[in-house]
């Protein structure tokens, strides 16, 4: 079994190590698996020759224990976890999450609220001049000033906050390797500012090419400033087309993003996931009861990275790119015969895919010569025409993996988009989909069914998810085999009022779903939504959004999707009125509530014996009709 890296001075003796090249300090537990993001950049640094030690989950109110394992020879590399720390804290209504999947035993508390920024002022106060590389999804999505849901604030760059000398942003493996060589061969921290894929501070740019942002302090006293800028920053996320960008700061400082390092070709990434991970937690969690998030990723196979279907509340466009990269057959099916051999394996790989897991190639070959393009989406408002449809790989994958000795069954449980799926004339995948990769249920994210705000999300037409649903009960009757859709639903995205909320519930009752969960929308750095959320106007046209900002209304929203619960008869009631539609309180086959039943008590005060609890039941609906507005 591989060794995991050093994370004690008594693991860097028994390696020989005096000092480490680089000590890397997450905001995870340590979890030596290529789906956790420290395991990756640790891994490619080793396999360079460099040596890495971890440091877990520090303890942020003590300075001794970023010092655990000494000063390192080239830079602290810093990262909050495979989670935004403030998302992996709070729940959309700022209440605090009971647990933590990324931590050990799933315990709270184990790192700091805005982690990178945290751990690197911990780090500055406690060694000076050593260099600081921050990165990972927090870093990433805050490389430029942004809008800061938890603080309802507009924040500088986290490159600023956290003291850091260097961020990089997106996947980051051959901007590391790249950070790494210029560190070794003497350049100093403050020199590298030619890396793709970083971004870096500076006072002179007078030698630098690059499109000017709006100033920090302009956007801070105009939002609509920060929409324009924003659309700027959203059309430079390709390596091919992008250009250098930056930002002005007070003291004449300026933020300077390099444009994305390129996409991972297929043997690059094969490389990355061939290296030799533990694939599980360090055994010093073992007491804890070992780290919850390995559960699901574990026996899952990552197929792919990138995305090109471009929602508008997701922030994938700006971390991992629109264009999508995959790894070989060959490799996918190595790392599936590790598995084999696991013996808490039972047979079954819980997923195959990626950010979406039907797309294994670019959109278009277009993509590989010229970008992505930067003033056009692949799927949205409409399929551009020169995107091309297959399915054909990714079910060559899938058939391969069912063969495989030892497997039983290979699920899908990465989002898939429906859309996509339906322009393909090729309907095998799709049958091979419901027949072999599904359990009973085929969670998919259709989100509203109101055209402004699906439009405002860059998400199809209702009557394409209606095509979906309906063709995949088709297939299953032709399968005989009853499984059924669960769709994920968002309330409160910007552009969502009362009255397309309502649209919402009345749909879901008519059709008879009555969904477990549901998303109130998450104001998180790096989306489009984000900045409709916070400027009130969409970046892509320059139109005025409606915005659910109150968290009452949110609550309402939110409500009227699961009108069914009795905890939300209140807030549902409150809803309708405000919608001007109180006929969907009542007992009409159409109306989603009713109203609240007067105890079952005898009418007739006078009566001898009691009434029987059938007549007075009836007794009482009949007084409730009579009194309907009364009761409303």
């Amino acid at each position: 079994m591989p060794e995991f890296l050093p994370i004690s001075r008594a693991d860097m003796e028994a390696k020989n190590i005096s000092q480490l090249d680089f000590v890397l300090i997450s905001g995870d537990a340590y979890v030596d698996h290529p789906s956790f993001g420290h395991a990756v950049i640790s891994r490619i640094l080793v396999a360079n020759g460099y040596s890495v030690g971890i440091i877990a989950q520090p303890d942020w109110r003590d300075e001794s224990s970023i010092a655990a394992l000494g000063r390192p020879r080239l830079a602290f590399l810093v990262s909050a976890g495979n989670m935004d720390s403030m998302v992996n804290h709070y729940y959309v209504s700022l209440k605090k999450r009971e647990s933590d999947a990324y931590s050990p035993g799933g315990a709270m508390g184990k790192r700091p609220d805005r982690a990178t920024a945290a751990y690197g002022n911990l780090i500055r106060r406690t060694f000076k001049e050593v260099p600081i590389i921050i990165g990972g999804i927090e870093a990433s999505l805050r490389r430029f000033a942004h809008y800061d849901y938890w603080s309802n604030s507009f924040k500088r760059s986290i490159l600023l906050d956290s003291q850091a000398d260097l961020l990089i942003y997106g996947m980051g493996e051959k901007a590391i390797i790249a950070v790494a060589e210029a560190l070794n061969s003497g350049i100093l921290i403050k020199d590298i500012n030619f890396i793709k894929g970083t971004v870096f501070k500076t006072k002179d740019v007078s030698l630098i090419d690059a499109i000017k942002l709006p100033d920090y302090e302009e956007m801070k006293a105009n939002p609509l400033k920060y929409a324009s800028s924003f659309k700027i920053q959203s059309q430079n996320t390709d390596s091919i087309t992008a250009k250098t960008l930056l930002e002005l700061y007070p003291n004449n400082t300026y933020v300077v993003k390099n444009p994305p390092q390129e996409p991972l070709t297929a043997f690059e990434m094969d490389a990355i996931y061939d290296l030799p991970y533990a694939r599980t937690y360090h055994p010093v969690y073992e007491k804890d009861g070992g780290v919850p998030a390995i559960k699901e990723i574990k026996f899952s196979l990552t197929s792919s990275r990138g995305c090109f279907g471009a929602c508008s509340f997701c922030a994938l466009n700006f971390h991992q790119g629109r264009r999508v990269q995959s790894r070989s057959h060959e490799s996918l099916i190595k790392e599936a015969e590790l598995f084999t051999g696991d013996p808490d394996f039972k047979g079954y790989i819980h997923d195959v895919g990626g950010p979406t897991a039907n797309f294994r190639k670019p959109s278009c070959e277009k993509q590989l010569k010229e970008g992505a393009c930067a003033k056009r989406q692949c799927l949205y408002p409409e399929p551009c025409p020169n995107l091309e449809v297959s399915h054909e790989d990714y079910l060559s994958l899938l058939r391969k993996l069912r063969k495989m000795p030892g497997i039983k069954k290979v699920f899908i449980r990465s989002g898939l988009r429906f859309d996509y799926l339906l322009l393909d004339k090729n309907e095998q995948f799709f049958h091979e989909l419901a027949e072999f990769h599904i359990s009973g249920q085929l969670k998919v994210a259709p989100e509203h069914i109101a055209l402004n705000v699906l439009k405002l999300m860059g998400k199809p037409a209702h009557n394409v998810y209606l095509r979906f649903a309906e063709k995949f009960q088709k297939i299953n009757q032709k399968l005989g085999k009853k499984q059924f859709l669960i769709p994920y639903l968002m309330s409160s995205h910007p552009g969502s009022t009362l009255k397309d909320a309502v649209a919402l519930a009345e749909y879901l009752h008519k059709m008879k779903i009555f969904p477990e969960q549901v998303q109130d929308f998450y104001p998180t750095p790096g989306s489009l939504s984000t900045v409709m959320y916070f400027t009130g106007i969409d970046p892509r046209s320059g139109e005025k959004v409606y915005v659910c900002r109150n968290p009452h209304e949110k609550a309402m929203q939110r409500a009227l999707i699961q009108y069914r619960n009795p905890q939300n008869h209140g807030l549902v009631k409150e809803a309708l009125f405000l919608a001007g539609r109180e006929d969907l309180i009542g007992f009409g086959a159409n109306c989603l509530i009713k109203p609240r039943l007067i105890k079952n008590k005898p009418f007739n005060k006078t009566a001898k014996k009691p009434q029987s609890k059938v007549k007075a039941k009836k007794k009482t609906i009949r007084n409730v009709h009579k009194r309907k507005q009364t009761s409303r």
